[in-house]
Parts: structure tokens; C-alpha cells; sequence
């Protein structure tokens, strides 16, 4: 079921969003509280497989009300398919990757909205890799009952994710980082010369 509504609403990203465009992001838990949002995520990719998008020095809402701004620019990967989200930190110290196991990522012409299911995967510059969170989502999972399906397919998407982070799939190859970040610069740039 997950599946297919994603796969129709991807033909709705490629209409609705552009690249060059700011757009808010926005995360939910499974009983549908608001969980965490970005203020504004620069669009530098979107098609049908996925929407790319730069937060850089942005204001970050916490559910408990705690608000934050990013330190860095980060590269984030929202996939129409994919039970997982990618935020691509740019460090001194290399590139940094924070993986949400999430629903399949969906733009509704207000938001690009996900529902966050609490394990995430850190991935250092070298590649170690550092799962996350695995109590919280055992005690979300109770707390909100999550199905058996919906299990399945979580577990699904962190086997796939795990493949993608061990074989350097995108967007786990650096020489793609740089030339996504190079992109998002370049339009800074022509953005702040067209003003």
C-alpha cells in the first residue's frame, strides 16, 4: 500500500518542486505528531527519484520546543521509495552521513514530509558505520503499535541502506557530495549576482 502512494505522489515532486527553490521539510512520528521541521531546504535537485536539497545555517523546531540552527551545510536526500533519508554533513573533518529510517519522503506542495521511525545510521568519513536508537524504537513501537508489515518493511529499508552504505551507492560516494555541493554553490552564487 506504502509503495504505491508513493509512486504515484513522485510524479507529483517533479511538477511541484524545482530546483533553486526553498522548501520546508518536515518530519512526523507514527501517531502523527509533528517530530522535527527545517525552516527552508534549498532545492538543487528533483525528479522522480529522489529530491536534493542544501540546509545551510538553518533554523531546526524540535517537538519538545527546543530550536536550533545547523553549523554546517548538509546535502539531504529524500527518496519517493526508499524507507530511508540521507543528511550529508560537510565537516573539516570529511563528510558526515546521518540516515533516517523513515517512510518514503513525499512533496504536497507545502512541504517535503516523512514519518521518522526512530533508528537512524551515523557514517563516519572512513565508513564505520554506528546504528542508532534501537531502544526508542523498540518502546515506539509498542507505544504506537507498529504492524508487523510496517516492521517488515522498516527492516526492509535498513538491509537496503546497509547494502547502499557498505557498496557506496548514492549517496554514498563522496566525488558525488563534492559535485552536489560545487552545484549548490555555483547557484549561490549566480542567486546573489541575478539580485
Amino acid at each position: 500500500m506504502y509503495a504505491f502512494a508513493f509512486k504515484v505522489l513522485s510524479a507529483i515532486i517533479v511538477m511541484e518542486i524545482q530546483e533553486r527553490e526553498y522548501v520546508y521539510i518536515q518530519s512526523y512520528k507514527h501517531d502523527g505528531s509533528l517530530h522535527r521541521t527545517w525552516a527552508k531546504g534549498y532545492v538543487i535537485e528533483a525528479n522522480e527519484r529522489r529530491i536534493v536539497a542544501v540546509t545551510n545555517k538553518t533554523l531546526v523546531s524540535e517537538s519538545d520546543g527546543r530550536k536550533w540552527v545547523t553549523r554546517e551545510p548538509a546535502i539531504c536526500f529524500f527518496y519517493p521509495d526508499k524507507w530511508y533519508n540521507v543528511i550529508c554533513m560537510i565537516r573539516k573533518s570529511g563528510i558526515h552521513y546521518y540516515c533516517n529510517l523513515a517512510s518514503p519522503s513525499l512533496y504536497d506542495g507545502e512541504a517535503i514530509k516523512n514519518i521518522d521511525y526512530d533508528l537512524d545510521v551515523k557514517v563516519s568519513p572512513t565508513g564505520k558505520t554506528t546504528l542508532l536508537d534501537e531502544d526508542e524504537y523498540q518502546e515506539h513501537s509498542a507505544e504506537m503499535g507498529y504492524s508487523q508489515k510496517l516492521d517488515k518493511a522498516i527492516h526492509h529499508g535498513l538491509d537496503r541502506l546497509m547494502v547502499d552504505i557498505r557498496l557506496q551507492n548514492s549517496p554514498f560516494e563522496h566525488r558525488e557530495i563534492s559535485a552536489l555541493y560545487d552545484k549548490y554553490l555555483r547557484y549561490m552564487d549566480e542567486d546573489k549576482r541575478m539580485k
